[in-house]
């Protein structure tokens, strides 16, 4: 048991190097694991990659839309698609309902399906495929 925790403890500090992240915490059968780094980590700035031009309106998150916000339940990398090539699984103005799969987090070299916690049209995607994302970070934006 006590190696389990050690093999766990050095996975999600692997993750958290990796992914540039400041705390990672993982939580299985009512064992729960929490990691803070002792100091910033900094990130490096990345230069976009553009492919195409592409006309795109920012949508800002108002304080009245940030209760319509769906978020991160959990600390890895967000993906929007099930695969590089397969299309999201949702985008701005699309219906979801709730308990739809919006995206995938993968976390632990697990990839977690995130479901929608309410119903509503898509407004705005926060987050970039590829991505990493904290606990309770905004994902997307309904109305």
């Amino acid at each position: 048991m006590q190696n389990i925790k050690k093999q766990a403890i050095e996975e999600l500090a692997d993750l958290m190097k990796t992914h540039h992240l400041s705390e990672v915490e993982y939580e299985e059968n009512g064992t729960r694991i929490r990691v803070v780094a002792k100091k910033e980590v900094p990130v490096s700035p990345v230069a976009p990659v553009v492919t195409a031009p592409v006309e795109t309106t920012p949508t800002p998150v108002t304080p009245s839309k940030a209760e319509n916000n769906l978020l991160s339940p959990m600390v890895g990398i967000v993906y929007l698609s099930k695969a590089p090539n397969e299309p999201p699984f949702v985008k701005v103005g699309n219906i979801v309902k709730e308990g739809d799969t919006v995206c995938l987090i993968e976390a632990m070299k697990t990839f977690n399906p995130i479901k929608a916690t309410k119903s509503g049209k898509v407004v705005a995607v926060l987050v970039e495929s590829g991505s990493p994302v904290e606990y309770n970070q905004p994902l997307f934006t309904l109305e």
